[in-house]
This record gives C-alpha cells, structure tokens and sequence, in this order.
C-alpha cells in the first residue's frame, strides 16, 4: 500500500509500504520502506571493462616472432649452403676416388709416349681417355725448371749447382696431379739448390817476405 505525506505546497512524498519489493521478489524487514520520487528510480551504472592491453605489448610480441622468423630462414639458409658445400666435398671425393685408381694407366702412357711407342689406335685411346679425363677435373703439373714447392712436390733426388739461384726442379720423375686445387698426387723431382760459392784464393801478405 502506498501513502501520500507532506502538504499541498510541499513536493508530495511517496512512501511503500508492501512487504515485497516488487522488483527483486524478496521479503523485506519489518518496519521497511522505499521512497521514491515521483521520477523513475535510477539504474546503478556499471563500471565500464577494463582496457585491453596496450599496444607495447602487442609491438613487442611482433617484433620477438618477427626475430624468430628471421632466425629460422637464416639457420635455414646455413643449412643450404652446407648441405651444398658438403654434396660438392663428397662428389670431388669420389672422382678424385676413381682418378687415383687410373693414374698408373696415365703413367703408363705418358712412358710410351716418351719412347715412341704410342702410335696406331693405342694412340686414339690414349687421347680419348686423357680427354674424357680432363673433362672431369684431372690436370697434370710439372716441369723441368720448376721452382721447388714442398706443397706440391716431392723431392726424390737432391743435388747442388752452379746453374741455379734458388731450389728448382731439375727432373720430373712422375707427374703431378690435380682436380681444380686439390692436389690428388704430387709430383716427384730431382731438386738441386744454389752451391756454395768457393771462398776467394788466400792472396800472400808482402811483409811476410
């Protein structure tokens, strides 16, 4: 039941007195009221939501993926490369593999070529397996006059003389070899070196006369 209290001349006041509160359904205490305007009761306004959260965290996760993701092509790259690097190794190793195989046969020709003996069709083979040789990397080296490499020469035989003014192949025994810059089988030479200059002849003191 609701009263009207106050005056004709003072803003009139409402009182409610039920014992359910309309609105939520709940009993209320004994001697409770509710007064109210005579507006509409006002809502309780609700807190707005938290921010999200910044846009330095977001940058900062961007930038740490961003990382990662150059990280992993440049391992991926390295990867490349060495798997690249080591299938050329492994080839150059199995063709420097067979050629060895094949070298004594080179020399073989190379002493029948040196006594005239390398004619007809044995000829023809030869230079067609020297070709096919080359094509895959094999070279030869060395020559008479050829200053002295221990890195790539192998001193068979040594001597001294006049002739020279600093170590030198003097004799190709065997030929080198190479496939590009590896070395495959040095090549074996008589090496001489500089002689040793004769002391001048003793010139006789006059006073000793």
């Amino acid at each position: 039941m609701n009263t009207r209290e106050n005056g004709p001349d003072q803003e009139p006041v409402i009182r409610d007195n039920r014992k359910i509160d309309p609105e939520t359904g709940q009993a209320r205490e004994t001697g409770q009221s509710r007064e109210t305007d005579q507006g509409p009761a006002e809502k309780p306004v609700t807190p707005p939501p938290p921010p999200a959260a910044g846009g330095g965290d977001i940058a900062a996760q961007l930038a740490e993926r961003t990382f990662d993701l150059q990280r992993l092509q440049a391992e991926y790259a390295n990867y490349r490369k060495r798997v690249e690097r080591d299938r050329v190794v492994v080839k150059e190793q199995a063709v420097a593999g067979a050629l060895t195989e094949l070298l004594p046969v080179l020399d073989d020709i190379g002493r029948a070529r040196d006594h005239g003996e390398l004619t007809g069709g044995f000829a023809k083979v030869s230079e067609s397996l020297e070709t096919a040789l080359g094509k895959l990397g094999l070279t030869s080296y060395g020559a008479k006059g050829d200053l002295f490499d221990p890195t790539v020469h192998e001193a068979l035989m040594h001597s001294y003389s006049s002739e020279v003014t600093e170590p030198t192949c003097v004799e190709i025994l065997q030929l080198g070899y190479r496939i590009g810059e590896r070395v495959v089988r040095p090549a074996r030479v008589a090496v001489a070196e500089p002689a040793d200059p004769e002391p001048p002849a003793e010139v006789p003191d006059p006073a000793d006369n």
